[in-house]
């Protein structure tokens, strides 16, 4: 079974190698976790900075705005199908 880790708990993993000085290796196994998966905290940590590791079903803002703009378009592109449809039908009507 996976083991999930919170928000806190990889923020305090990360500052751990870097404010003590501990070694990746030194504090996966303390920890119990692979260095690879700190590695790869730290690498997101290191890019999104408090924005990193938004949680499960969270996504990054950018990634929201992005994903609130695509249903936006999508419900536009509806609404016009239903336009175009309403005026054949209408146009139909008046011959």
């Amino acid at each position: 079974m996976k083991k999930i880790y919170d928000k806190e708990f990889k923020i305090q993993t990360i500052q751990m190698i870097k404010n003590e000085g501990k070694t990746v290796t030194q504090v996966a196994r303390e920890l119990g976790i692979s260095g690879n998966t700190l590695y790869r905290w730290m690498a997101e940590f290191q890019q999104d900075g408090k924005q990193a590791f938004p949680g499960s079903g969270q996504l990054k803002p950018e990634d929201q705005a992005s994903r609130d703009l695509q249903k936006r378009i999508r419900d536009l592109e509806e609404e016009n199908e239903i336009l175009k449809k309403a005026m054949h039908y209408f146009a139909k009507d008046r011959r």
